[in-house]
């Protein structure tokens, strides 16, 4: 519009040059003075005469600027606008219709996403990085689908975690209960053999230990694999810990022909769950027992420092090959070269959960044939 002014000045002002042209043409045709012309031009004062004449032949202040001007300034004018305001309405149909082509774009691909998301595909992503309430609502979505896709990971998870346990019970407890039938089947063949009823009597009592001891153990696990088990952490006396955890294991170092040492300040003390890592302790004990030969002797020690409250559990047993001593922690990891063919691979693995659980680290020392240290580490 400001270049179309520009040149409609230019065009009235040539017009008006040449209506004064014509006009000072016929002023002197006319007979009229040049000097009368020129002083016309340049005269200023307004007459009543003056006004009237005008006024005859239609030109005065409310007479539209159009009616001034000769055909060939506004047809022009007009030919200009019109162009220009086609020029404008094309230019916004075309802006129009790519914003809203881009826009049905934009949803299609909102909705091919969507569709993934309900099918449990979290791997495309809603459109985003611009403004706009769309944009907000993508990104509504967007979270919504991150929590459904870490519920549905989770749910895997738990799914995957039933059935390998599942698994591992039915494994596990498959040789004790076989154990179990065949006892039976002896001691109903020599009934009358009083030996032999005794004998594969306490085998039987024995397998029976083994199953509830495994069956603890997996429920245990499940428990802590599940986060159904709160830790009530209290001041706690790691000798009450300790001498807990070795009298439930006395008798087996009796009947094995090891022994069991503690070492420690009678008022060290610390603040965790006293009943789980008592557990934890037993579980490393029994770890020693089952890999110590007759003899052996299992050190049970602790320290309090500054920063840290340590257990030690140290045994001069066979200690852990190389190859293992990085996987021993897993669920049901049985070493080859393990010469304990009852333990089921779950101790070791609780004594993880239950000592992370409560904020603390479970770590190990050993060479072949010289023995190993377990050392858990509670933050003061």
């Amino acid at each position: 519009m400001g270049v179309c002014g520009i040149f409609q000045a230019q065009d009235i002002r040539r017009i008006l040059v040449d209506r004064e042209l014509a006009a000072a043409s016929y002023l002197l045709a006319a007979d009229v003075s040049p000097e009368v012309v020129a002083a016309a031009w340049n005269h200023r004062e307004v007459t009543e005469e003056g006004v009237e004449l005008l006024n005859k032949i239609g030109h005065t202040k409310q007479t539209y600027s159009y009616l001034l001007l000769t055909e060939q300034t506004y047809l022009p004018l007009i030919l200009i606008l019109l162009c220009v305001g086609l020029v404008f309405a094309a230019v916004i149909l075309i802006g129009a219709a790519r914003f809203f082509r881009h826009r049905e774009q934009v949803y299609e691909d909102a909705g091919k996403v969507i569709a993934r998301y309900a099918q449990n595909q979290f791997a495309m992503h809603l459109p985003a990085g611009e403004t706009g309430t769309i944009y907000q609502l993508f990104g509504s979505i967007e979270q919504l689908a991150q929590s459904l896709q870490a519920k549905s990971e989770m749910e895997y998870k738990a799914k995957m975690f039933l059935r390998d346990m599942i698994s591992n019970i039915s494994h596990q407890i498959k040789t004790p209960i076989a154990a179990l039938g065949m006892y039976m089947e002896i001691i109903m063949e020599e009934s009358g053999n009083e030996d032999v009823v005794k004998e594969f009597s306490r085998k039987s009592a024995q397998s029976l230990e083994r199953i509830e001891h495994l069956v603890q153990s997996l429920l245990k696990m499940a428990r802590l694999n599940t986060g159904n088990i709160v830790f009530e952490k209290q001041k706690c006396f790691a000798s009450e810990i300790v001498e807990q955890a070795v009298c439930d294991l006395l008798e087996r170092a009796r009947r094995e022909g090891k022994r069991i040492l503690t070492e420690g300040e009678p008022q060290g003390v610390l603040f965790c769950d006293s009943d789980w890592t008592k557990e934890a302790v037993g579980n490393l004990i029994k770890n020693a027992l089952d890999h110590t030969e007759e003899g052996g002797v299992i050190r049970i020690s602790w320290k309090q420092s500054p920063a840290v409250f340590r257990f030690n559990v140290e045994d001069n047993g066979c200690g852990i090959a190389s190859e293992d001593i990085h996987h021993i922690f897993k669920q049901f990891y049985r070493s080859r070269t393990s010469s304990d063919r009852q333990g089921a691979g779950l101790g070791l693995s609780l004594a993880k959960g239950i000592v992370e659980g409560q904020g603390g680290s479970i770590s190990v020392e050993s060479r072949p044939g010289e023995g190993s240290i377990f050392k858990i580490n509670f933050l003061i």
